[in-house]
């Protein structure tokens, strides 16, 4: 492990005892070490505010505080700037089969809901507001002032951007996490808690609906029972077009992340790969949304 990021953590005043410090895995967007302080076990997040993925870590931390008064993440125990700490929960990290077992998503949703609509109750300032498509076009205007390699697909994609919008349609609005990865659920045997809120603000339910559904593959039947469950019947023809034109948007925000992560990014990761796997999960989504809805 690099000698100056020991160093800072290990001069955190939050410590009481001689720490030991073990690297984790996963971050896109910064770095988690797993600390213990005598019998306490902690996870210190390194991830300065990233203006080109829009991420204000004042707004994660406020996200983390409110999350936690609702009792569904850690507590965040101390943050500075550029670094946050909170508990380690000691449990399974999800991959995308434990989130696509019947059980779990139906415990996932509940957690969802809760967190939806009391979270903003918590906030003691005003959170952002994540609208996928002017994500997208923020991200459209780096790629081209960047000389991305993808350049030549921008047009389409915006195109195909502006459509989904106005498929959207009217939403509700309430409080998303936004990034639905399975390793952003921890289950300790008794409950789920929610993890990493670098993207967390105000859209609608069906961004992380949709989100959850593309990142962890769900096929079609537990979209719909997700659906069911969620809004607490079956959903009108409307309703699913909407959320099927916000599931494509949320795999061409993905698209574009990475896109723009390969121009921008100092995380060791080969983004380029990564925005293959995404583009091509995109294209097979918007096909099937062009044939059933178009």
């Amino acid at each position: 492990m690099n000698g100056t990021i020991a160093a800072r953590i290990t001069a955190l005043a939050c410590w009481k005892n001689k720490i030991d410090i073990e690297p984790l895995g996963g971050g896109m967007t910064n770095l988690n070490f797993k600390v213990r302080d005598g019998a306490d076990q902690f996870v210190v997040r390194l991830g300065e505010d990233d203006p080109i993925h829009l991420i204000s870590r004042a707004n994660e931390v406020a996200s983390s505080q409110a999350a936690f008064k609702i009792g569904v993440s850690p507590e965040l125990v101390h943050h500075q700037a550029g670094i946050l700490v909170t508990r380690f929960i000691e449990g399974r990290v999800f991959d995308e089969a434990d989130v696509r077992t019947e059980i779990n998503l139906q415990r996932i949703l509940k957690l969802l809901k809760r967190f939806h609509h009391e979270v903003p109750k918590q906030f003691n300032a005003v959170p952002v507001m994540f609208w996928v498509f002017q994500v997208l076009r923020h991200y459209q205007n780096l790629l081209l002032q960047g000389g991305s390699a993808h350049a030549r697909r921008l047009s389409e994609l915006a195109t195909i951007s502006l459509e989904l919008e106005a498929a959207v349609g009217a939403v509700e609005i309430v409080f998303g996490h936004n990034d639905l990865l399975p390793a952003n659920f921890i289950d300790d045997g008794d409950r789920i808690w929610l993890i990493d809120f670098d993207y967390a603000g105000f859209n609608s339910p069906l961004f992380d609906l949709s989100n959850l559904a593309s990142n962890n593959e769900l096929d079609t039947t537990q979209e719909l029972h997700m659906l069911q469950q969620y809004f607490g019947s079956n959903p009108e023809q409307g309703k699913l077009a909407s959320y099927h034109a916000m599931k494509c948007a949320s795999l061409l925000r993905e698209t574009l992340w990475s896109m723009v992560s390969e121009l921008h990014s100092r995380v060791e990761m080969d983004f380029a790969d990564y925005t293959q796997k995404n583009l091509a999960r995109f294209e097979s989504v918007y096909a099937e949304y062009k044939n059933s809805y178009a």
